[in-house]
């Protein structure tokens, strides 16, 4: 019998891997669900290719031209995940939510109800409204995978294995295109340089963030959530070649490793596969890399912003919220320009650190509502300081 899966984000980088994997595999998978914020030729294209009858549009204008441009097509397009209970009428094996940002939290939570496995790769859903899935992913028996390379990584090495054995984590970090880069450089640093990053082809926002290193402080967060840990069990390693990905040491004496090629199909293809009916293509054990290494501490003088870990509370709350949007907008306004690579260090960590956000670090986010409004008031905020 054919796995039924839904792709939430299908036409983003983790969509479209997780399409070519089924590419090569259909007869055991069929896609009933397909969903994009306002690509819609890539996601009509799609559900061409794949037979798809549903396809959700969230952004209204996209939706509308849609609707016109294909009405006489046998695919349903609907504007929004209300419709979830008449496209999906029993339970799916199989959700990848991979839509990108804060926008990612209402359909990954609706979406829980209607499978029996969710595969995250949204890191703002689990980052700021983690006690909400945690909830819905017990009401609804369904079980949960990250797909984050570092986080999968984790999560292989810790099956069998309770959280109180555990003395260490550490996650990689390429450490983006500027690792090596004197200190006294950061000040020529341009848009187009911090978007060349070395081992991965992603976003423009993640590339970024990987760029000033935020993306680990959000890894260590996500870890920190999904695996039940205290900030001090989990450490950042750069190592350039992203190979390594995660490390677990116990208390028992035993450290794990886990390495892989810089490849995010990789992740997606053991998250979908319990086991390994059609083998995935790899290249063969890397041992130039595996013999250097080059493990390091984070230089913090370059990296300032790991630091912000060491002021987040070990249980989860609305900061982390203010802490993606601060990001998100900051980086928006770096890469349009407004303001150059040290200043984008400088304001996440001054706005990060404004007394008004601070009595955020002791409430828990209740509800998505509480998430999203908290969101637009920082967003006015940021706006009002003329940024």
């Amino acid at each position: 019998m054919k796995k039924k899966i839904a792709i939430l984000g299908s036409t983003g980088s983790i969509g479209e891997n997780t399409l070519r994997i089924i590419k090569k595999d259909r007869k055991n998978f069929k896609i009933n669900l397909l969903t994009t914020n306002k690509n819609i030729n890539k996601i009509l294209k799609q559900a061409k290719e794949f037979k798809v009858k549903n396809i959700i549009i969230s952004d209204l204008n996209a939706y509308r031209k849609a609707k016109i441009r294909f009405k006489r097509s046998s695919i349903n397009i609907y504007n929004n995940f209300d419709y979830l209970n008449k496209i999906i009428k029993t339970k799916n094996d199989l959700v990848m939510s991979a839509i990108t940002g804060l926008n990612g939290l209402t359909p990954t939570l609706k979406s829980i109800k209607y499978t029996k496995k969710i595969l995250i790769a949204n890191k703002e859903s689990i980052i700021c409204g983690w006690n909400l899935i945690k909830k819905e992913l017990k009401k609804n028996k369904t079980n949960f995978v990250p797909v984050d390379s570092e986080h999968f990584s984790i999560w292989t090495l810790l099956q069998n294995y309770n959280p109180d054995n555990i003395e260490k984590i550490y996650i990689t970090a390429s450490g983006g295109p500027f690792l090596k880069l004197p200190k006294k450089q950061f000040s020529k640093i341009s848009v187009k340089k911090a978007l060349t990053h070395p081992n991965w082809k992603m976003g423009k926002k993640i590339t970024i963030d990987s760029a000033t290193l935020m993306n680990k402080v959000f890894e260590v967060i996500e870890a920190k959530n999904i695996f039940d840990l205290e900030y001090n069990k989990i450490s950042i390693l750069t190592h350039p070649k992203s190979y390594l990905h995660a490390i677990t040491k116990f208390k028992n004496g035993l450290t794990k490793l886990l390495l892989h090629d810089s490849d995010m199909k990789i992740p997606i293809y053991n998250s979908i596969y319990s086991s390994n009916p059609k083998p995935l293509k790899t290249h063969t054990l890397d041992l130039k890399i595996l013999n250097n290494l080059e493990l390091r501490e984070v230089d913090t003088k370059k990296f300032p912003l790991v630091k912000l870990l060491n002021k987040l509370p070990n249980e989860s709350s609305l900061f982390e919220t203010i802490l993606i949007t601060i990001n998100d907008y900051l980086v928006f306004k770096f890469l349009e320009k407004k303001i150059n690579f040290q200043e984008l260090i400088k304001l996440i960590n001054r706005i990060s650190n404004f007394k008004e956000f601070q009595k955020f670090k002791k409430i828990k986010p209740q509800n998505i509502g509480d998430i999203y409004e908290l969101r637009d008031y920082v967003s006015l905020k940021l706006d009002s300081l003329g940024i």
